[in-house]
């Protein structure tokens, strides 16, 4: 099983970087990264990233499709693929829907997987040819050309997927993977796996050397329960982006968490956390310690048929950014990419 670090890059930038190198020389897969306003630039950090590093794997994830025109999309990954020798790859979706709204960007209606589909033929064409004419239902190009080019013969595009199952399904069909989200409970990780080996069958390919993962929220310590404690916060800032059906497959009833949704909503960050019942966060998060990663790890993920787990890390400068809360004891950024290196990637090179 392979596993990467997945930034939601809000710390210093020299913090960021540090947890980047980090995981480079600890042997994580892959560093992907949020491409969100709410954030700061993923595309620029991993340019400086690439530079500090010499293995790990750099994208986003997801580049929103509805936001980012796919053939600077294509321009921005090639141009990474020469600076970091060969080492990105796109992860790319519908994007937060959330965002989307606060843009006033109308996406239901719009045929939103048929442009997934054409998004990614358009990238597929640029990454590999450098030019692009074309004529689809959604991008028209004549004559564009790019002198960005990829140092990989075949830099990886996989489709960004939540809800689903057309976009797991159209992952499974047309790209070079799918990385899912917020999937935990074994009928959530199941589903993803499911649809995405529907579209895999339907296009009569083979699942040897795709790749299926899932971006998971998280905290680790020595001491178990404070992980707990910090992964139960953050977990409830999730709680509004999670489409019924994917609430209901972690056996959450969504009228349980209405009054969590309502107060976020409202701005009330207080209410909101005191409104989220432990027993829920629990079930949208992974947390404690070392030992408690790599039972959940090897019992319930694997076994549900993913083979790249994508680790979020709540640490205390996103606790205090977000919930303006400090819980004593918990590991900074560096520090957690620390122990998962070195305590729980080594118990999983079997699977």
């Amino acid at each position: 099983m392979l596993l990467s670090f997945q930034m939601l890059p809000e710390q210093p930038v020299p913090e960021l970087l540090d947890a980047v190198a980090l995981a480079d020389g600890l042997g994580y897969h892959g560093c992907y990264s949020a491409d969100e306003i709410y954030h700061k630039d993923a595309w620029l950090l991993f340019a400086a990233a690439a530079q500090r590093t010499e293995r790990i794997r750099l994208g986003p994830c997801v580049a929103p499709i509805y936001m980012r025109e796919p053939t600077y999309v294509a321009q921005l990954a090639a141009t990474l693929d020469e600076l970091s020798g060969g080492r990105a790859e796109v992860v790319f979706g519908i994007g937060n829907i959330a965002m989307l709204e606060q843009y006033g960007i109308e996406w239901r209606g719009t045929r939103p997987i048929a442009r997934l589909r054409e998004a990614h033929q358009v990238m597929r064409t640029v990454l590999d040819d450098g030019a692009i004419d074309f004529k689809g239902d959604f991008y028209s190009y004549t004559g564009v050309t790019t002198a960005a080019r990829p140092v990989q013969e075949h830099l990886p595009l996989k489709v960004g997927a939540m809800g689903g199952p057309k976009s797991m399904q159209l992952a499974g069909e047309i790209a070079d993977g799918l990385h899912t989200a917020c999937a935990y409970s074994l009928k959530a990780l199941g589903y993803a796996a499911e649809h995405f080996r529907v579209g895999v069958e339907r296009a009569g390919r083979s699942l040897d050397g795709l790749d299926l993962g899932d971006s998971l929220l998280g905290a680790i310590a020595p001491d178990g329960e404070v992980a707990r404690r910090a992964g139960r916060t953050l977990a409830a800032f999730y709680i509004p982006s999670m489409p019924p059906a994917l609430l209901e497959r972690h056996g959450i009833e969504p009228e349980r968490v209405v009054s969590v949704t309502e107060a976020f909503a409202a701005g009330d960050v207080q209410r909101a956390l005191e409104a989220t019942p432990k027993e829920i966060a629990d079930r949208i998060m992974v947390a404690g310690t070392p030992e408690d990663w790599v039972r959940w790890l090897t019992e319930t993920y694997a076994p549900a048929g993913l083979n790249h787990a994508l680790v979020s890390f709540t640490d205390p400068f996103t606790l205090r950014a977000w919930a303006g809360i400090e819980v004593e004891g918990l590991p900074d950024l560096g520090e957690q990419v620390r122990i998962v290196g070195e305590q729980v990637i080594p118990e999983l090179g079997s699977l």
